[in-house]
């Protein structure tokens, strides 16, 4: 008997991994979205109403995770898995306890390495030449649930948070469509993760992207890479003017910001004028 699985998201990455479910011949029980008004200005914020519509499938739109009408609706339509994917909401137990299966999450890391927060930004600051997405069963933990599956992106050299982005959404897809039939079959082998080998990311704001004269080339290099689009960007402050890098280059000898081994040139950016007050 296959299971009655569950969606939740607001954001076009778990839009897309629908859109996988449904392409396969999949089906979903229930669609769990934010209400119209809320998170207007959010990047990426999208809406159900036409999946739901195209596909006869309901539809609640919510507040909060962790309402009682999503308790009271995963028991009403019976659901067994429930996917949270692009969800900045965290899901306390009752939620994660209330589909007969458990709960499903994806983390752009290859876990147990890297658990927390801001994974893009700082796999390519950390130098890593390699990365991943890991589908795993939601605990009470902070990315610690038992492994469903995992892909792995290759990184190089000149990999930019727009492209490790890209790859991170059309890995969550591939997740879906190569787990999908193991998930509704109940043949989902979960796999512990081994936490002698975890590692903790701390979250990040848009201070953290300054690039300053005691930064050494490779530094400001990664850095400018790591925050560029969809990110809010490396900046540069001097005379009041602050320099938004979206792209730039690093030379040993020439460039308009010196760094300790070098200077660092921008070649995409913007320049906008800061008050004293800031």
């Amino acid at each position: 008997m296959k299971k009655k699985v569950a969606f939740v998201t607001c954001v076009q990455l778990g839009l897309s991994c629908i859109e996988e479910i449904y392409r396969i011949g999949g089906e979903l029980d229930l669609l769990i979205t934010l209400k119209d008004e809320k998170a207007k200005k959010k990047s990426g914020r999208i809406y159900l109403d036409e999946t739901a519509s195209n596909y006869d499938t309901p539809l609640l739109k919510i507040d909060n995770i962790n309402d009682i009408e999503v308790l009271d609706a995963l028991k009403k339509h019976e659901i067994d898995w429930l996917f949270i994917i692009g969800w900045s909401q965290i899901a306390k137990i009752d939620v994660l306890e209330a589909p007969s299966k458990g709960c499903i999450g994806m983390h752009p890391t290859l876990l147990p390495k890297g658990r927390g927060r801001a994974a893009i930004p700082w796999a390519i600051l950390k130098g890593l030449d390699r990365t991943g997405v890991t589908m795993f069963k939601l605990d009470e933990g902070v990315d610690t649930g038992e492994i469903i599956g995992q892909g792995i992106i290759n990184l190089n050299e000149s990999t930019t948070a727009t492209n490790l982005y890209e790859d991170v959404n059309r890995m969550h897809v591939d997740l879906i469509s190569k787990y999908w039939e193991d998930i509704i079959t109940d043949r989902v082998s979960l796999t512990k993760q081994d936490d002698t080998q975890a590692t903790e990311w701390p979250g990040r704001t848009a201070k953290d992207g300054e690039v300053t004269s005691e930064m050494t080339m490779d530094e400001a290099e990664k850095l400018v890479r790591a925050v560029t689009h969809p990110y809010p960007g490396a900046f540069y402050v001097k005379d009041n003017k602050k320099t938004i890098i979206w792209s730039a280059k690093v030379d040993k000898e020439n460039g308009s910001i010196k760094l300790v081994d070098g200077y660092l040139e921008p070649i995409d950016f913007e320049v906008e004028t800061i008050n004293e007050e800031q």
